[in-house]
């Protein structure tokens, strides 16, 4: 049962005139608002719960991790310092390309990964009077990048401003979630210092820098290659804009740096890391994130045996400091770069989009007056030949037949103008209930002559009469027209399915078929897709797509009229 305010009640007078029959129904409103919200929840964490149980799929990607895990941690025993944290922990960086790219539902599976390898390794022993502390330390840091990773995308899905778009929101990601863990390990160093081996305030901050300097090392040298490597067979390699002269003048400007750093330490001024810092965000402003991540990977290879085990903690941490602030504006300086260059490529095809515009405007006004002028002639050669089919009922079979097929054909040829009819010549004002069953239907009219010309059948699946969103439909109908269209040209199976359920407060329209991995128009990036992207979102929804086992699935998720939940 929904429950629903009655508007204008504060504004009617009722009960004897003192005010508390209408603080009661204000209270029961109020009320009703707030159980409303309980099936909802219940269902958010339901769904939520269900999400977070790892995949068939995930095991495979859980496994590599496991091993990455337990190798990695062997890896960097050399340079751990004060405390229990080392100033090169590759491992998040393993850790946030696996929350990245399968998303932060798999957080509590990674969790539960590190903590078994690390008592099968013995870094944690169950049996310990300190155990619960260690897996205490596992949990908070791996939730830490779990939230970031949840936090950056919901930030940043679809943005549109230069500094989120592109590959920004994982450079921020693996910026802001080394940071996130260690201000979430600071009140446990506080409260007790002794359990990460430090005895003293000092000590304490000096034991959390290292802890951020570390993580954010391996999430900036480690991570960014493995995404990579990850996106290779989905989105292809991040744009790489490197030519002989690029690859000159960027080492010319490293080489530069480099010295002038050494110059600085031989006068006595220390170590100045500013010189080689200008010369990376250069890099990576003017090459993107694939050469700013190479120059630091060279800085950085050339420089980390020294600090294992050769020197002081204190200046070791200064170095490894100073490679995390290299480290850091280098990336965000080739993403924003990379960034810049994405949003120039959509605002190219914007413009493609505004030319394609106002040749359908051109294109619309005349079918618009063909589809006026033959729509008259049509309704009355569709009347002819009902009356010839009634007519003909009793006459020889073949004869009786052929009015029946003509009558059959001139009645859909007479819908379809209609529809045709209506779709092109109506304006778009506000917006209102719209059954999904009618819309599909409409759109379904619309497309099965060119479906049956590619040879394809459009599988519509029983829809809810009931199931109602508030749309502007001729917009909305022009976004699944586009998302079938491009269905019915990558389709390879021959057979494309569209079909709508009921969810959370959400209607769940679906166009699925069967395509190659790389098939033209499948693959997302059509003016078509992103005139279909944007109309749903303008009706507060959004536009997903799946693959798996060479199905295409496009899903168009919007809310339910009121009326509809």
């Amino acid at each position: 049962m929904t429950w629903r305010p009655v508007t204008g009640m504060a504004h009617v007078p009722c009960g004897n005139g003192d005010g508390r029959s209408q603080s009661r129904s204000q209270l029961h409103i109020r009320l009703a608002r707030a159980f409303d919200i309980f099936p909802v929840a219940m269902n958010r964490m339901r769904t939520w719960g269900r999400a977070a149980v790892p995949t068939r799929r995930d095991l495979p990607w859980l496994l590599l991790y496991a091993f990455a895990f337990a190798a990695m941690h062997a890896f960097a025993a050399p340079w751990g310092g004060g405390g229990f944290y080392s100033l090169w922990f590759p491992v998040a960086g393993a850790r946030l390309a696996l929350i990245w790219r399968c998303g932060a539902r798999l957080t509590l599976s990674v969790a539960a990964v590190e903590l078994a390898v690390d008592m099968l390794t013995g870094a944690i022993d169950p049996l310990d009077r300190g155990a619960m502390a260690g897996i205490v330390g596992v949990l908070r840091s791996v939730i830490a990048y779990g939230l970031t990773v949840a936090a950056v995308r919901r930030w940043t899905d679809g943005a549109e401003r230069e500094l989120l778009a592109g590959p920004m929101p994982f450079g921020l990601a693996a910026v802001i979630a080394p940071i996130a863990a260690a201000l979430c390990a600071l009140p446990q160093a506080m409260w007790r210092p002794e359990l990460t081996g430090v005895g003293d305030v000092p000590q304490v901050i000096l034991s959390l820098s290292a802890f951020a300097v570390g993580d954010l090392l391996g999430t900036l040298i480690v991570a960014p290659p493995l995404i990579w490597l990850d996106e290779r067979g989905r989105e292809g390699w991040p744009g790489i804009r490197i030519t002989p002269r690029h690859v000159l003048e960027a080492v010319i400007v490293l080489i530069a740096g480099v010295v002038l750093t050494d110059l600085l330490h031989r006068a006595g001024l220390g170590l100045q890391p500013m010189p080689v810092l200008l010369a990376a965000v250069w890099i990576g402003l003017r090459l993107g994130r694939v050469a700013a991540w190479l120059a630091v990977v060279l800085l950085f290879a050339a420089v980390l045996p020294a600090t294992a085990d050769a020197t002081t903690m204190e200046l070791r941490l200064q170095l490894h400091l100073a490679f995390a602030s290299l480290a850091v504006t280098a990336y965000l300086a080739g993403s924003f770069s990379d960034a810049l260059v994405v949003a120039r490529a959509t605002l190219v095809r914007r413009d493609r989009m505004l030319f394609q515009a106002e040749r359908l405007k051109t294109l619309r006004a005349m079918s618009v007056a063909v589809i006026h002028e033959i729509s008259q002639p049509l309704s009355t050669l569709a009347i002819e030949a009902k009356y010839l089919h009634e007519i003909a009922a009793g006459s020889d079979p073949e004869i009786a037949a052929g009015a029946a097929l003509l009558d059959r054909k001139a009645r859909s040829l007479a819908e379809l103008v209609r529809r045709l009819r209506r779709f092109g010549g109506r304006s778009v004002e506000g917006q209102a209930p719209l059954p999904i069953a009618a819309l599909v239907e409409t759109v379904r009219h619309i497309c099965v002559p060119e479906a049956k010309a590619a040879r394809v059948a459009l599988d519509v699946a029983d829809i809810e009469p009931d199931l109602i969103v508030s749309a502007h439909e001729i917009e909305l109908s022009q976004a699944l027209i586009n998302l079938v269209r491009n269905a019915v040209k990558a389709c390879d199976g021959h057979v494309v399915r569209i079909a709508a359920e009921r969810a959370v407060r959400t209607a769940v329209i679906t166009v699925e078929n069967h395509a190659p991995p790389r098939a033209p128009g499948g693959d997302g990036m059509g003016i078509g897709l992103l005139v279909a992207r944007a109309i749903v979102e303008a009706h507060d929804g959004r536009l997903e797509r799946a693959d798996h086992a060479g199905q295409v699935v496009h899903r168009v998720v919007l809310p339910l009229a009121r009326a509809s939940q």
